[in-house]
């Protein structure tokens, strides 16, 4: 059954499969690369809060470029530039032209995904959504999790052998997608819900989306930096590092979802920024004790810190009519970009302070704020009755388009998008 639900949408998977396994390596390549060059902390910061940046300019205006060429091309070309871009690092190894293409890398990531989630989304009707949903998360977090691998084939951290099988395999995700039969469908119309209307609707949910983007920001831009100069792992080390942190976070969205689904959702979201606090705290110390303890700690803080996401997105829907939940969410989306911009820049300047153990100390502030907040939320406002909860359900952190996506909602194709 499974599978002729997803045979439709198979070269959309496997498209979306390559590019993030050619995607998902650079950011830890490149973080080690400036690492290893004696970049400050903040220089580090300031050019993996520009890829942050560009997905969240991607997420507003890349729909613009699906409109005039269509999904088929405008996936070739966002994922050539990608290509391009992965080759260069090595002709121009200066922080200011990397943070530049981190810059055009985040945009052209943005417009992959917007081109990838409109098209499955237009294959999805309210029987197979959940399906594909879940299917299409899979391809996200196991492809960028498998591409960590190649940063075990980085010759002596000075090479250019990982940046060339990236450029590769973002080049091999073009051809399924290029020679698919399947008819491109027009853009989704998402309009964002955003701002001071949104805080209104649910503070909990916007600031614990916000926090969500300030912690995972952060770890992925310099959770590498932190593997080498906390357990001085290498470069394999530190893409298993970042593996278990990726693979950590799906394991928990589930059994947190279902939890929040059974009881006030409040509390277990306010439960999973207390325990993204202690394992914060953890992680560091289990550094120190060698690198299965810490692994094993960073997998916990990555399934709390990867489950706040959709839980606040479930908590916002909520306090809102089902027609309602497709904008608050492309808002919430828009939220999370915008922290995770902020998030590495914070976090390196938190490393500059604190050495290494900075960047834990940082999320676990963070964790902390967020915990606080939250209980007072819990006082200043009564519960969601029981009847009136939506099902839990998770959603990658990527753009509005993917929205849709959640079981139970629909969106009209009427060929435009409109910004927040």
């Amino acid at each position: 059954m499974a599978g002729s639900i997803l045979r439709p949408v198979a070269a959309l998977m496997a498209g979306m499969f390559l590019a993030m396994a050619g995607s998902g390596p650079l950011t830890t390549l490149i973080s080690l690369r400036l690492e290893s060059a004696g970049v400050s902390q903040l220089a580090i910061g300031v050019v993996m809060a520009a890829n942050f940046a560009g997905l969240t300019l991607g997420s507003l205006l890349a729909y613009r470029v699906v409109l005039r060429v269509g999904h088929i091309r405008a996936f070739a070309a966002f994922a050539s530039v990608l290509s391009a871009s992965a080759l260069l690092y090595p002709l121009v190894a200066h922080p200011l032209p990397w943070a530049t293409l981190r810059l055009a890398e985040g945009f052209c990531m943005a417009g992959v995904f917007i081109c990838v989630e409109s098209w499955l989304n237009d294959r999805a009707d309210l029987a197979t959504r959940g399906k594909i949903l879940a299917a299409y998360m899979m391809c996200l977090y196991l492809g960028q999790a498998a591409g960590q691998f190649l940063l075990g084939l980085d010759e002596g951290g000075g090479g250019s052998r990982v940046f060339i099988l990236v450029s590769v395999l973002l080049s091999l995700a073009v051809l399924p997608v290029a020679l698919t039969r399947m008819t491109p469908p027009p853009v989704p119309d998402v309009v964002a819900l955003w701002g001071r209307a949104l805080y209104t609707i649910s503070p909990l949910g916007v600031v614990g989306t916000v926090a969500s983007g300030l912690v995972l920001g952060s770890v992925y831009a310099l959770g590498p930096v932190f593997a080498r100069q906390a357990a001085g792992l290498d470069a394999g080390g530190a893409a298993l590092f970042m593996s278990v942190l990726i693979l950590g976070g799906v394991s928990l969205q589930w059994p947190l979802g279902r939890l929040s689904d059974a009881f006030d959702r409040r509390r277990v979201i306010v439960g999973t920024l207390g325990a993204l606090t202690a394992t914060g705290l953890a992680v560091p110390l289990a550094a120190r004790q060698g690198e299965a303890t810490m692994l094993a700690a960073v997998a916990l803080f990555g399934g709390f810190a990867f489950a706040l996401y959709p839980l606040c997105v479930a908590h916002t829907n909520d306090h809102l009519a089902r027609e309602e939940r497709i904008a608050a969410s492309g808002g919430l989306v828009l939220a999370y970009s915008l922290g995770a911009t902020a998030g590495p820049l914070a976090g390196s300047a938190a490393m500059s302070f604190l050495d290494a153990a900075g960047l834990f100390a940082f999320a676990v502030c963070v964790g902390a704020a967020g915990f606080a907040f939250g209980l007072w939320r819990m006082r200043a406002r009564g519960p969601v009755p029981a009847e009136r909860q939506g099902r839990f359900q998770p959603l990658p952190r990527t753009t509005p388009a993917a929205t849709p996506l959640t079981p139970g909602t629909a969106v009209s194709d009427t060929g435009h998008r409109a910004a927040p």
